[in-house]
């Protein structure tokens, strides 16, 4: 019997089941597009700050894949350093990597976070607070409060700082008088107690403020980052220990709406690869600094522990300093009653558990047997 010729309505229906066929066949592929977001730090390009901050990005650029891509740039590429948090509001910035102290100006309770004491607690401790303390609410609070969009993480605690460089060794209390100094936060509001006349730079001006003589003494961080940014070759005298920065963190800032566009399982990302950079730059920290405290020694920095009655005198005007704008700021009172309960509680743990390290590393390391 001769075949009937093929309607077109079967005609078209074999040819879809064909091209379904072979879609069935071929291997699926994303057409997802990698989301670009552009951060700046707050550090020179040399700093190993700047390189914590790369740290970050590569651990979510790696986690991410194709999908999200973080690109840093050094301080002043797009906006000066103590610019950040309002580029990073408004969009100009997608992203942001420095200190929280730096927003000082805008609300002191914010200096908080990295300025004085923190009642003796250390900058993990400060961390512990702020994520299991009621810390992150009462930032996100004070954030709104300045009509600032921004996603905001603390991470990365920083070792004590250094009260600083100096022509000179300081011996005693006096010697701070008059001194043209440079620190950030509330440690401007300490030292001007103590007598410091105080220039906030940030940290890509300060070498050469030092050595052009407007300023006399500056800290600014660690061994790595000082000696990197050329401290030595200004200043041979380095005063360590010191309260106006013993407990600070890193901050990672997102503009707000770019972060909540972000599907859950990236914005998940974000948060583990803080976790992890935060864990990475501690162990880096110790690494580093420790190889380059040795390397300043070997260039002829002469380092002195700062006398324990310049100690007491910081703790003496920051109690001066946190009485004075807990009584103008309702907000900063709020997050110092807050540190004071938390610290008073985990600083007893922490001190009556924790055994002296000093005496076991004396131990084999001193030449005396204990």
């Amino acid at each position: 019997m001769a075949q009937r010729p093929s309607s077109p309505r079967r005609r078209n229906l074999l040819k879809g089941a064909a091209v379904a066929a072979g879609a069935l066949s071929a291997p699926m592929v994303s057409q997802a597009q990698t989301t670009s977001l552009r951060f700046q730090s707050t550090w020179p390009a040399k700093d190993i700050f700047h390189e914590y901050a790369q740290d970050f990005a590569k651990k979510v650029n790696d986690m991410a894949g194709s999908r999200l891509k973080i690109e840093v740039l050094p301080s002043g590429a797009v906006v000066p350093a103590f610019q950040l948090l309002e580029a990073v509001s408004k969009g100009t910035l997608d992203g942001g990597h420095g200190v929280i102290a730096y927003h000082y100006g805008k609300n002191s309770a914010l200096a908080l976070w990295g300025s004085g004491p923190a009642f003796g607690m250390d900058p993990n401790m400060v961390l512990a607070w702020h994520h299991y303390g009621g810390g992150k609410a009462l930032v996100e609070e004070i954030y709104k409060s300045l009509n600032m969009d921004v996603v905001n993480y603390l991470y990365g605690p920083m070792p004590t700082q250094p009260l600083g460089w100096f022509k000179k060794p300081i011996a005693k209390v006096e010697d701070m008088k008059g001194l043209k100094y440079r620190t950030v936060g509330l440690a401007v509001d300490v030292f001007t107690d103590m007598g410091v006349a105080v220039n906030p730079l940030p940290g890509g001006e300060i070498v050469p403020a030092l050595d052009r003589g407007l300023i006399d003494a500056a800290e600014f961080n660690n061994a790595s980052s000082d000696r990197v940014l050329g401290f030595p070759d200004v200043a041979k005298n380095c005063m360590l220990q010191s309260f106006h920065q013993s407990g600070e963190q890193f901050e990672i800032l997102f503009n707000g709406p770019k972060y909540r566009a972000l599907p859950q399982e990236l914005r998940s990302i974000i948060d583990y690869a803080v976790q992890a950079a935060s864990a990475d730059m501690s162990w880096k920290a110790i690494d580093r600094n420790s190889k380059d405290y040795i390397e300043l020694k070997k260039s002829g920095v002469k380092f002195y522990k700062t006398p324990d009655a310049i100690l007491r005198a910081q703790l003496a005007s920051w109690d001066k300093t946190i009485a004075k704008k807990s009584a103008e700021n309702p907000l900063f009172k709020k997050v110092l009653d807050s540190q004071r309960e938390f610290a008073q509680r985990a600083g007893q743990w922490q001190n009556d558990y924790s055994v002296d390290l000093k005496m076991a590393y004396n131990h084999y390391f001193s030449g005396k047997k204990s």
